[in-house]
């Protein structure tokens, strides 16, 4: 527990009004959306400003406080649950200020409780782009997004948050600011820090302002939908369009399972009859977008298509989006308990990993929808179950662990978006080696000597 004269220091800080004490306050930073059991911290602190921040920061270390960070608590791997041990949350929410958007330079300075949608639509009213889109932007936070590094459906052609953080600091275990990048296009100054911090899933060091990349938008795009029979030749018409060295700005796959819930919960026109779709947007110049537009067709017709719907104006390609952006909460709709997986895998694979989710899922018998930005191999199985039906639940846990089973086998990664957290943190090993681990957790101790930085995430030990 922590003491009252520690909640009134705290309260010192930032103000008796930014430290949550009550048991239901408290319990409402107690999970996010991970299907993990929750765990309600001890106290939850609000910081406003950096100064706040580093104070908290060190009065944490100082008495040995364990510390969760806490964005919007979108994250799907229990990176924002705390930790067994008494500990404390800090919100960042009030730390939401766009600082600076330098249409000169093309760059922008945020606060880590910056909302994505909201940053991305001020970039934009600029004449700029901000191209990470993680499902979740709509509450997601910047600083949340570096932590976990997020994807989103842009990722195949514009990567993902790491790739636009250009610079940040920070605050060390004990309150310290840490400057590492810039704001020029070029720096080299010591070392990248800024990319060691990026998917750190907040266990060295607390964000407090960012650095981003911003770019000029695309001229012209043009978006389509393609209808397949089968899943297979879906999964083979994203690896042939790859082949033809065509890189969509997105390139996304839903099989009829997920087709179904999403069509039923957003009534957008989906096909819900067939056994899979691509939707897909091609980018650039007028010219390059004709062009390659061209070529994607051609392949979506070779691979097997039955039909491709090619959006007519910027409402319907809106609507296509906007359904597969709600494909998670559509799925979530249909049982208790929806545990959402992103076992990625090298593009070419992507046949072979679809085809492997759908063996597993009549292997156990579980219902299992699949979406995902297949165009980057990300894949999102999603099983739909309850888990209070603990023998549905044992056959859950034997299917995931089979599908990184399998997404290790085709050369794949644990996690190509959503991060390790508590949630994949066992499987650590298996993808990389012992000596991955020891390394990260020497470094990890010398960092954080009395281990209060998300403690339990991402390296046990």
């Amino acid at each position: 527990m922590i003491s009252a004269s520690l909640t009134k220091e705290f309260e010192a800080v930032v103000g008796k009004e930014n430290v949550f004490t009550s048991e239901p306050e408290r319990q409402a930073y107690s999970y996010d959306s991970a299907v993990l059991d929750p765990v309600t911290p001890a106290l939850v602190v609000r910081p406003t400003n950096s100064e706040e921040l580093g104070k908290v920061v060190a009065l944490c270390n100082e008495n040995n406080c364990p510390i969760t960070v806490r964005g919007a608590g979108t994250n799907l791997s229990g990176g924002t649950i705390p930790d067994k041990r008494d500990g404390i949350v800090i919100l960042t929410n009030g730390l939401n200020k766009i600082l600076e958007i330098n249409e000169e330079d093309l760059y922008a300075v945020v606060q880590p409780g910056v909302v994505t949608a909201q940053f991305a639509q001020e970039v934009a009213k600029r004449g700029l782009f901000y191209p990470p889109d993680p499902g979740s932007q709509a509450v997601s936070t910047i600083g949340g997004n570096v932590a976990e590094n997020a994807g989103g459906l842009r990722g195949l052609k514009y990567g993902v948050t790491k790739d636009y953080v250009m610079g940040l600091d920070f605050f060390d275990v004990n309150g310290q600011l840490v400057k590492t990048g810039s704001r020029t296009v070029k720096c080299v100054t010591g070392y990248n820090l800024a990319g060691l911090m990026a998917a750190s899933e907040g266990t060295l060091g607390i964000f407090n302002e960012i650095i981003l990349k911003l770019t000029p938008p695309p001229a012209a795009s043009k978006a389509m939908m393609a209808v397949f029979d089968d899943v297979n030749k879906a999964s083979e018409a994203v690896a042939s369009i790859i082949a033809a060295h065509v890189v969509p700005c997105t390139l996304e796959f839903m099989d009829q399972a997920a087709l179904k819930h999403v069509e039923a919960y957003t009534k957008a026109g989906l096909p819900v009859e067939a056994a899979a779709i691509l939707l897909i947007e091609v980018d650039g110049h007028p010219g390059q977008v004709a062009d390659e537009a061209a070529v994607v067709e051609k392949c979506l017709s070779k691979a097997g298509a039955t039909a491709v719907h090619v959006a007519k104006d910027a409402d319907e390609k809106f609507k296509l989006w906007e359904a597969r952006r709600n494909a998670l909460p559509a799925l979530a709709r249909a049982k208790p308990t929806t545990v959402l997986e992103d076992a990625t895998v090298p593009r070419s694979q992507i046949p072979a990993m679809v085809a492997a989710i759908n063996d597993i899922a009549k292997k156990y018998d579980l219902a299992i929808g699949t979406f995902g930005h297949a165009g980057d191999g990300n894949l999102h199985p999603t099983i739909l179950c309850d888990r209070r039906d603990e023998k549905e639940f044992h056959r859950v846990e034997e299917a995931v662990d089979e599908i990184f089973d399998v997404a290790l086998s085709l050369k794949g990664t644990l996690s190509g978006e959503h991060g390790i957290g508590m949630a994949k943190s066992k499987w650590m090993e298996k993808e990389t080696s012992r000596a991955t681990i020891d390394y990260s957790l020497n470094m990890k101790r010398a960092i954080d000597p009395n281990n209060i930085l998300n403690p339990g995430k991402i390296i046990a030990g």
